[in-house]
């Protein structure tokens, strides 16, 4: 696209929560200024939020259908009676909480009510709740729309959404970071904790929502970044030479995806590690002994051996010496002093023992079964 087709546009950023997702508007006629609150028409009907950001421009094509969607306009911006008609809302909100409870109770249903909210216009109640299972709640409806006399919206949350909404204290001893400034969660796995070399104890690196910590991931990109200098990138290709703390290997397959490798070592046995822990053959700071290269043994020195240039000479044959045997003596019998010689086989005597026929024994009667009379 060219610059020809955007349009710049002022918009507000709004927030309806504390710690909440904010959501772009159109200010119109209105001048608003941050930490302002407003009325707009969202999808859920009127709500009343609050100004976060000041007016600024927006790149926005004129394709409806564009990447960025035209943002709605504010409502009006909000009054005290607006503000009074909030707190009634809270004041209800509790009521519906403990009747939703109630009705929980008498259903039977295996879930957790978390919170109950209302619009701004009442138009509408959303309760918040978890379960572990797949619960079917369409008597539950049917029984508070009874009640409320309007629409009723059950939203399941999972366990962070849970801590979001009830909020609480960390481990640091501050209050939690996705109910004071966290808009949204971004994705935290095991390998920011490895790359900042902490202890991998599930209890110390897991929040209150039994979950990763999230702020594994505010320093995570530093810590990416001073790892890739210090440690150049290294792709590892089929059929590469490469050496690991088991020793050295050839590759046989790889997965780029999960940055895994398969190395066959050359004991015969497979490995599966992964890219970091590979270093190839060129890099190595010692170099190998080749095969054709004898290798020097402690107790033979090379430095004594006399060295030709004829490639035809043959080495001398080593001299032998012949072992003589200790005359017999008393004192010193001779089998501790002669010397191993092949031994003679020993003749078999002629009257052997194991070859005397087995004399057969008469077998005693068997006992008759039963009780003698």
């Amino acid at each position: 696209m060219t610059k020809e087709d955007f349009e710049l546009q002022n918009v507000i950023g709004v927030r309806f929560k504390p710690a909440g997702k904010i959501y772009l508007f159109d200010p119109g006629d209105y001048q608003v200024e941050k930490g302002d609150s407003v009325i707009v028409d969202t999808s859920q009907g009127l709500e009343y939020g609050e100004v976060v950001t000041n007016v600024h421009e927006l790149p926005q094509a004129e394709n409806p259908e564009g990447v960025l969607p035209v943002p709605r306009k504010i409502h009006r911006k909000a009054t005290r009676a607006d503000l009074a008609r909030i707190n009634e809302n809270k004041r209800r909100e509790k009521e519906a909480f403990e009747i939703c409870q109630d009705k929980i109770r008498e259903h039977r249903l295996p879930m957790h009510l978390i919170n109950a909210r209302y619009t701004f216009d009442m138009t509408k109640i959303i309760f918040y709740f978890t379960a572990e299972v797949r619960v079917d709640f369409r008597n539950l409806v049917r029984d508070l729309a009874y009640i409320f006399r309007t629409r009723i919206e059950l939203r399941q949350v999972g366990v962070r959404e849970e801590a979001k909404l009830l909020g609480g204290v960390g481990c640091c001893g501050r209050k939690l970071c996705c109910t004071t400034f966290l808009g949204d969660f971004a994705q935290v796995s095991i390998r920011m904790a490895k790359e900042q070399n902490l202890s991998l104890n599930p209890t110390k690196i897991s929040g209150i929502c039994g979950r990763l910590l999230c702020c594994l991931k505010f320093e995570s990109d530093y810590y990416h970044e001073c790892y890739v200098k210090n440690n150049p990138a290294f792709e590892p290709h089929q059929n590469d030479r490469v050496i690991l703390d088991e020793g050295e290997g050839r590759i046989v397959t790889i997965n780029p995806s999960r940055r895994i490798a398969t190395v066959l070592l050359d004991s015969k046995k497979t490995v599966v590690a992964s890219w970091e822990n590979l270093m190839p053959v060129e890099n190595e700071s010692f170099s190998r002994i080749p095969q054709d290269e004898p290798v020097q043994d402690e107790f033979f020195d090379f430095a004594d051996t006399a060295t030709t240039s004829d490639a035809e000479s043959k080495p001398e044959p080593v001299p032998t010496t012949k072992v003589s045997v200790p005359p017999k003596d008393k004192k010193f019998p001779s089998k501790k002093f002669s010397a191993r010689t092949e031994s003679k086989p020993i003749a078999k005597k002629e009257n052997d023992e194991s070859k005397k026929p087995r004399i057969k024994r008469p077998r005693k009667p068997r006992r008759p079964r039963g009780k003698l009379r």
